[in-house]
């Protein structure tokens, strides 16, 4: 696959066996960041994973992006980011989009019919969609999956 700048895309294949992912999920929204809490006393009922993380399953895949573009909307080096083709972007939706044969996941504006696709680090500047540009939205992203022992460009403060 193509990319803008120095971002990089992987498309990934999303492996069904039919059965639910089910996770134990603690329903308390009293549990703040960083305050240790006794969480087993809140355990409640099982969370489909498939079911919440993927609404249009045979319109949704997985891709892989690299880069530093998108690092200020939480999308860090590396992420997983699940992309739903069934759903139509509206302002300020995150994208993965075509630019001119390339991809690139933007936010994506579109204000008086003039598209704009915008990234989420100052060093890069938006993306404006003009004529005689080939462009298409391939889907919107749903969510992003990161593991934060593996993020490189987005390092917040750590103790020593």
């Amino acid at each position: 696959m193509k990319e803008l700048g120095n971002d990089k895309i992987q498309l990934l294949r999303i492996k069904d066996n039919g059965k639910p992912l089910l996770l134990p999920f603690v329903d308390n929204t009293n549990v703040k960041a960083g305050f240790p809490s006794p969480a087993d006393d809140y355990l409640e009922e099982d969370i489909d994973l498939k079911k919440l993380l993927i609404k249009h399953p045979a319109a949704t895949f997985i891709i892989k992006v690299t880069g530093d573009s998108m690092k200020d909307a939480f999308i860090s080096d590396p992420a997983l980011l699940i992309i739903d083709r069934a759903v139509r972007p509206v302002n300020n939706d995150i994208v993965l989009a075509t630019v001119n044969g390339e991809f690139t996941v933007k936010y994506y504006t579109n204000y008086k019919d003039q598209i704009k696709l915008l990234p989420a680090n100052e060093k890069y500047k938006p993306i404006d969609i003009v004529d005689g540009m080939t462009f298409s939205v391939v889907g919107v992203v749903t969510f992003v999956i990161v593991e934060p022992r593996k993020v490189n460009n987005v390092r917040p403060r750590r103790l020593q």
